[in-house]
């Protein structure tokens, strides 16, 4: 409540100071004239509005969460358009009040009264970004806190649920007296799994690479229970190993691979974990043995959703999540993530 106060204090003072020193400088050089007040008037009402209509454009397209590029192009062409739209109402609303645009000068100020309209247009907008950038930072902060949050309780539900330590337990006893060192290997693999969930901080981006040592752990503990039936190679690029990630990212995709893909087949399959550096870029992959079932194309996007949003929350549209069936009866997950500058 207090911000909407404030935005529309803002709005209010703003053009209204707008207002002000245009009729100071119109009343000089043609006097107090009531067509002249009324029209500066119906100028910062409408100029509110259409302020206001771009506000609310700005929120419901989340413009300010693209790339610092396409922001600058959209704020750029919403003000020339509001510009021009105001200068049509100027024009027309002369005409309707005095009959003529002689006390204007005629039509030849258009251009004129477009550049100075524009450029007011254009300082509501800077202050309009400047004065919402913390609003915008913790509102971004609260949302990849949710998101976080959301991830990491689908992580758990694969990993810590009943069913995992079930198996991974009743693998580790198989193992016990068949092969006592896999089984300390095992026991090592399932604590640092438990470790690398409840230590880490899910607020903040870490290296692939430590993505990768959990992942390996994870494969390992399911690949006693898989056996034969499941086949991992891993194709990682040095450099990209040290690009940061959100945290569970490669851990979704990967559990993804094995519930929907691997876990399907009666003979098993392989995943094949890639990461590369392209075109300022990390491209990370995960391609398993399978296909999207054509019959209920959502199903296997589930456990999805919620990394597409917090690619969209860490990096806009400058990173993306993209999965689709390859020839071979094969299913790539591929995500890009954009590297610092």
């Amino acid at each position: 409540m207090k911000t909407k106060s404030a935005y529309w204090a803002c709005q209010l003072i703003g053009w209204s100071g707008y207002v002000a020193l245009g009729l100071v400088f119109a009343t000089r050089a043609v006097g107090w004239r009531a067509p002249v007040v009324v029209g500066y008037i119906l100028f910062g009402g409408y100029s509110i509005a259409l302020t206001d209509l771009l506000r609310r454009e700005i929120r419901r397209r989340q413009w300010l969460d693209a790339a610092p590029g396409r922001v600058l192009g959209r704020m750029a062409l919403a003000v020339v358009a509001i510009g021009v739209v105001q200068t049509f109402l100027i024009y027309s609303v002369t005409l309707m009040l005095t009959g003529t645009l002689a006390q204007m000068g005629g039509a030849s100020p258009l251009f004129s009264i477009w550049v100075s309209v524009t450029g007011a247009d254009g300082a509501w907008v800077v202050f309009y970004v400047a004065a919402t950038g913390p609003r915008r930072y913790r509102e971004k902060e609260v949302r990849l806190q949710l998101a976080v949050r959301e991830a990491e309780l689908r992580a758990l539900e694969a990993q810590l649920n009943p069913h995992f330590l079930f198996n991974s337990l009743n693998s580790i006893r198989a193992l016990v007296v068949e092969n006592p060192p896999l089984a300390q290997d095992m026991l090592t693999r399932l604590a640092n799994i438990l470790r690398y969930n409840l230590h880490r901080d899910p607020m903040h981006t870490i290296p692939l690479a430590s993505e990768l040592e959990a992942v390996t752990d994870y494969l390992a503990l399911e690949g006693v229970r898989f056996e034969d039936r499941l086949r991992v190679e891993f194709a990682i690029d040095p450099a990209a190993a040290q690009v940061a990630v959100p945290p569970m990212l490669l851990q979704t995709l990967v559990e993804n691979a094995l519930k929907h893909g691997i876990a399907r087949l009666p003979s098993g399959g392989e995943i094949v974990i890639r990461a590369a550096l392209q075109s300022g870029a990390m491209l990370l992959e995960v391609e398993n043995s399978g296909q999207i079932a054509a019959s209920a194309p959502g199903a296997t996007q589930v456990g999805l959703a919620n990394t597409r949003e917090r690619l969209r929350i860490l990096y806009g549209d400058a990173a993306r999540l993209d999965l689709a069936n390859r020839a071979g009866d094969r299913v790539t997950a591929t995500v890009r993530i954009p590297r610092p500058a």
